[in-house]
């Protein structure tokens, strides 16, 4: 290989057209040199190997001593071109001691805000580009279907219009002003597409869904920001039809790059190419694996270290030519040139890692959004603990998640199990757990008593083995812990001594994330008995859930007042506090459906009609809790809904006015939802949809006016062609507070085409 004149070589010519550095860069590549552009590597591996015999594009899983390393490295290449470095920063800079670490993407999404979540995002990048890493692997657009599914909290929950709302707000926030920006990283859509829809729950199983459900459900947020430029997206592990989306040809080509007319760049997810040959057992060998995969049209592969030979293989077989890699090529370097790495490879810096991680300013915007995702779902009266001129109370914080901190965390944070460099998690003293919020915040007088009560769980190494063929560890399995009678014990002597118990119970890490679904939604543990033994004592108990997913909670505790958390992270404590002390008004709102027995699966609201009845034999279908519910403090009534127009056509917009009154002694922050039922279809369709929302604060006593609009062109269904319409006739439009129909006030509209 001949040594490149750095003076003379366009592609290194700033003042030239990206186009032209892309095609100047492609004629001088070797083979082997655009076989590795096409691949990312872990960075916990040998980065010399990586980068000087494997000519690597990425790398992820690293440091800011590591990306340094790799630009030493880089910068001995006979091309010296840059890496991009990517990381998981699901919801913060998951893996830097030290970032912040906001709410999990479910517990986000039960803002409703996506001003919010653009900052969130924005914030996010500060962070994360400051200490080297160029990409994230954000946002997750999959609907959540069933609960048993371990990766339920990375979802925005279950609809499909507030799930668009949510990730393109977070895009936005993500790549900044555009990618020269130097704050900005680059987004990525996953996992595109219908990854979410699993058989019994279980991570990555076959998705059993046809076109015509893709296009109805699962591809409008996709869509949504492939059109609004989100660089990159990632591909799910299933298969579908049989097809595993790494090479579906329809969905990849026909419909992402033809038509939604997509050039951003694809990345397949860990070991995609290799599990068609170790597991999905598609493909005989690497060399045919890699030679569908870059048909098909991937671009970055990630983590498939069989990839390299592999490619390679198919070329001198003939599988391939090397032209079949110049596409993927050139969009990778498209990339690198957009985000102007090679005049500045934005490396690590010390003094803007020390300048944005973790700034006040982060940590107050945690605060607003970790007090804004929390959901109260049952009041019995209880709370808010602190009123004018109440007497001095006695607390008892009670539960195994009271106090853990990590666990408020979530997923993706730290000592969640993805990284070996943080076995601790994120520093304690950046966390305020139940019990340091109450402790801070309790008024001087009051006395807390805190006592576990319970465990949760146990583990121990799959008798499968510690390891997946293909090198990474298997999670660990979970044994459930058995009642502790001394630990329950001092927890009802707390309670009995107390006037009002907060009982904090939920999940654990054990129980989330890839290849953890469960087969149970019920609480793990001693978690039901420490429950039914503080109901017995009589004492008022607030439950606090906090859950990456929601949970079916014991019979004990169907009346008690009931706050979900999600992973509220570093700041949930404080804001949870806040909140049970009545210092905040109640405003999340649930971006998801809670069962009443996990054998309602799937619960989500906007279920087909057709069902042969509302009931199981032994059980209705009735959801405990509702996607768009959540109490306030106060009481909220909403009269008729007034609408403009009642007949309107293609290209209007229905309108529609209603008014909402605060009936109680305290403010609120109102959620009005908008909701359509088409009346008539000509195939089967949702018995209703989300199509808007607005925000409305109201003081005590007030009275507001609200107007809300729907565009006509939004009330579509999918036709048995596949193809997305407005079909004319009688629709209703619904408003309320939640989804559930007995709270919902109709006006009919009709569409005339």
């Amino acid at each position: 290989m001949s040594l490149i004149d750095r003076d003379t070589a366009a592609y290194l010519d700033a003042s030239l057209a990206v186009s032209h550095r892309v095609a100047d860069l492609v004629g001088r590549m070797t083979v082997a040199e655009k076989v590795g552009q096409m691949m990312q590597w872990d960075a916990r591996e040998d980065l010399d190997h990586i980068i000087l015999e494997r000519h690597a594009g990425s790398i992820l899983h690293t440091s800011p001593e590591k990306v340094l390393r790799a630009a030493e490295l880089t910068a001995q290449t006979r091309l010296r071109i840059p890496l991009i470095v990517a990381e998981d920063c699901i919801h913060g800079h998951s893996f830097w001691e030290g970032a912040t670490i906001y709410p999990t993407q479910l517990g986000m999404a039960a803002t409703w805000d996506p001003d919010l979540l653009e900052r969130v995002a924005r914030a996010t990048a500060t962070e994360v580009a400051a200490t080297g890493i160029h990409w994230t692997f954000s946002p997750v657009l999959c609907i959540a279907r069933d609960l048993r599914w371990g990766r339920v909290g990375e979802t925005f929950g279950e609809d499909p219009f507030l799930i668009g709302e949510l990730a393109s707000a977070m895009v936005r926030g993500y790549q900044g002003r555009g990618l020269r920006d130097e704050t900005a990283i680059l987004a990525t859509a996953k996992h595109f597409a219908g990854y979410s829809e699993t058989q019994g729950g279980r991570d990555a199983s076959e998705a059993d869904i046809s076109r015509r459900k893709l296009r109805s459900w699962f591809l409008p947020p996709f869509e949504r920001v492939a059109r609004e430029g989100c660089a990159t997206f990632m591909l799910g592990y299933q298969t579908t039809d049989g097809v595993p989306i790494t090479v579906n040809d329809w969905l990849l080509d026909d419909v992402l790059r033809g038509e939604w007319g997509y050039t951003g760049t694809l990345i397949t997810d860990w070991d995609n190419v290799g599990r068609m040959v170790w597991e999905q057992k598609i493909q005989p060998d690497y060399a045919h694996a890699a030679a569908a995969a870059i048909r098909a049209g991937n671009d970055m592969v990630m983590t498939t270290p069989g990839f390299f030979d592999g490619a390679l293989a198919a070329i001198d077989a003939g599988l391939l030519s090397e032209g079949d890699l110049d596409r993927a090529v050139r969009r990778i370097l498209t990339l690198k040139f957009e985000l102007g790495l090679f005049e500045n490879p934005r490396l690590p810096e010390a003094v803007r890692i020390s300048d944005n991680i973790a700034t006040a300013a982060h940590t107050a915007l945690n605060l607003d959004v970790a007090r804004r995702s929390l959901v109260l779902l049952r009041n019995d009266g209880t709370l808010p603990l602190e009123r004018a001129g109440s007497p001095a109370r006695r607390i008892a914080v009670v539960g195994p998640l009271a106090d853990d901190a990590q666990t408020q965390l979530g997923d993706w944070a730290g000592s969640s199990g993805q990284v070996d460099w943080m076995p601790d998690g994120q520093p304690r003293s950046q966390i305020t757990t139940v019990i340091d919020g109450l402790r801070e915040l309790l008024p001087s007088d009051w006395e807390l008593a805190h006592a576990r009560g319970a465990d949760i769980l146990t583990w121990e190494d799959d008798p499968a083995g510690s390891h997946f063929p293909d090198g990474q560890p298997r999670p660990r399995v979970v044994v459930a812990a058995r009642p502790d009678e001394e630990l329950i014990a001092e927890a009802v002597a707390a309670a009995h001594a107390s006037d009002v118990v907060v009982a904090v119970v939920g999940d654990r890490i054990e129980l989330v994330g890839e290849g953890r679904s469960t087969a149970t939604l019920e609480l793990i543990g001693a978690q039901t008995a420490l429950l039914e033994a503080l109901v017995a004592t009589g004492t008022p108990v607030v439950v606090v859930l906090m859950a990456s997913k929601p949970l079916v909670l014991p019979e004990a505790v169907r009346d008690c007042c009931l706050l979900w958390v999600a992973n509220p992270g570093m700041q949930g404590g404080r804001a949870i506090a806040e909140l049970l002390l009545g210092r905040i008004e109640p405003c999340g709102r649930l971006p998801i459906s809670f069962a009443e027995h996990v054998g309602q699966q799937p619960t989500y609201y906007n279920q087909l009609r057709g069902q042969h009845g509302d009931r199981y034999a032994d059980l209705t279908q009735r959801p405990a809790h509702v996607f768009g519910e959540g109490l306030s403090y106060s009481t909220v009534e909403y009269g008729l809904p007034a609408l403009e127009a009642s007949q309107v056509g293609l290209d209007d917009t229905v309108r529609v006015h209603v008014t909402v009154r605060n009936t109680g002694m305290r403010p609120v922050d109102e959620l009005v939802q908008v909701y359509v039922r088409d009346a008539v279809t000509s195939a089967s369709w949702a018995d209703k949809e989300l199509k808007a929302y607005r925000r409305v604060t109201l003081a005590a006593g007030e009275e507001r006016t609200v107007e809300l609009a729907v565009a006509v062109r939004a009330c579509t269904i999918v036709d048995a062609r596949g193809e997305r319409i407005v079909e004319p006739g009688a629709f209703d439009l619904l408003v309320g507070p939640s989804s559930r129909d007995e709270v919902l006030q109709s006006a009919r509209f009709h569409v005339v085409l």
